[in-house]
């Protein structure tokens, strides 16, 4: 898994990957991603043009979602403190860029 890009926005509270993610194959995109930032998959909704999972890392919920028709991936938490987690792993997943 190699990551182009990384952007955290502290207002939507997301951090937004941009990769190359085939959508019929999200799973060898997301498991590795999970696997990189020691994180469990604790749930998968994988739908007609979106797939959502949901993570937890060190006790925080985080929403991965990826859109097909945008091409568009991002990692996302709840509330403003957990933003702070999605700074730390950004730190982490810059060495994939």
């Amino acid at each position: 898994m190699k990551l182009a890009s990384l952007q955290l926005d502290p207002v939507a509270k997301s951090l937004s990957i941009q990769a190359k993610i085939d959508f019929e194959q999200f799973h060898l995109f997301a498991e590795p991603l999970a696997a990189a930032m020691d994180a469990r998959v604790i749930e998968r909704h994988d739908g007609a043009d979106r797939h959502q999972w949901l993570l937890i890392f060190e006790g925080t919920h985080i929403q991965v979602n990826y859109e097909f028709y945008a091409d568009i991936c991002w990692l996302s938490v709840e509330s403003e403190a957990e933003f702070e987690v999605l700074e730390y792993l950004a730190s982490l997943l810059r060495r994939l860029l």
